[in-house]
């Protein structure tokens, strides 16, 4: 029982690193309380489905592409999420770890392939039993309730398909997946994040092939891939995840946020680089990567445009938005 404790006291150990990695950068014991930070500051943490809540059989639950992944010789080890941190069994005690600790909001992620029956469109109602559990028992505890719609784990039919984020098809699918959501719970939720990371999800799922569903080509696959053009996939899989994102705004806030009144944004990893010198080559290097890892998300969605440096070097392979998209 200690080691279940202590694993599971993971989730919290995040809203607490910042601060230590400073007491050590600096050599300095230093004391923070609550009352240090400004009142709507709000210390909290996350998980992602696949990563917790196991059950990956039960309730009608279909597989995603992070199950076949997993089950597959890809993996070393063969480490899957069938029961991982058992989230779906045990969401209680991980929200009363969660009060104990006092985390003021927490961020979960919703699994596609058990909230719907991809093939039908239908909803699984032990899906909406599921997350309405576990809305409900985080406000109980006085927990902020962030969601996250989509964190990596694409339904493996969709990808059977029609070869999933590569096809325009998934911006109405994705679309209509967050409107059974935003429906069935968006009178407790006021936080929406669309998705997590599009530019690794793109890199690592498209170019390197790392992450399901492992397309690559030489010489850029950090593994063997047997489909992929790392040149090309990329940017079409970027281009379809901004029109997803851009669809299910448009859609909160054109159906549900003048009762609800939420906020709907989107998650991009980012680093912080500096110039390895003064130079002017060094500088423009910078500006370069920022264009091409955060700007490639965050461009279109300010100014309707790929970053202009994109345009010139990716050439014919960038996807482009005609006047209506680029306005969304």
């Amino acid at each position: 029982m200690q080691m279940r404790k202590r694993e599971r006291s993971l989730v919290g150990v995040l809203c607490c690193f910042l601060l230590l990695e400073i007491e050590r950068s600096v050599g300095l014991e230093l004391e923070f309380t609550r009352s240090d930070f400004l009142s709507d500051f709000v210390f909290g943490s996350a998980t992602s489905a696949y990563q917790v809540e196991g059950a990956a059989h039960e309730d009608f639950r279909s597989d995603s592409i992070w199950d076949n992944y997993t089950h597959s010789r890809m993996v070393p080890g063969k480490s899957t999420g069938d029961v991982a941190a058992d989230g779906n069994h045990k969401y209680k005690e991980d929200v009363k770890l969660m009060a104990d600790m006092g985390l003021e909001a927490y961020r979960f992620s919703i699994s596609w392939s058990r909230l719907i029956f991809v093939e039908t469109g239908e909803i699984n109602p032990k899906g909406v039993e599921y997350y309405n559990n576990l809305i409900n028992e985080l406000l109980n505890q006085g927990i902020q309730v962030h969601v996250m719609l989509y964190q990596l784990d694409l339904p493996q039919s969709l990808e059977d398909k029609y070869h999933g984020w590569l096809s325009p098809k998934i911006i109405d699918d994705f679309t209509a997946y967050a409107d059974v959501c935003f429906r069935e719970f968006g009178d407790r939720v006021k936080y929406w994040t669309t998705m997590a990371q599009p530019n690794i999800l793109s890199i690592a799922g498209y170019d390197q092939g790392s992450w399901p569903p492992s397309h690559c080509s030489n010489p850029f696959g950090v593994i063997h891939c047997t489909i992929g053009n790392s040149a090309v996939e990329p940017y079409i899989v970027m281009h379809n995840l901004l029109l997803a994102h851009a669809s299910v705004y448009n859609l909160y806030h054109t159906k549900y946020y003048e009762l609800q009144k939420g906020k709907v944004g989107i998650n991009v990893y980012t680093l912080g680089l500096r110039p390895f010198s003064d130079s002017a080559a060094d500088e423009k290097a910078v500006r370069r990567f920022r264009d091409f890892f955060i700007g490639w998300i965050l461009d279109p969605l300010a100014f309707g445009e790929y970053p202009s440096i994109m345009k010139k070097i990716v050439g014919s392979r960038l996807p482009s938005f005609t006047k209506g998209q680029s306005k969304m």
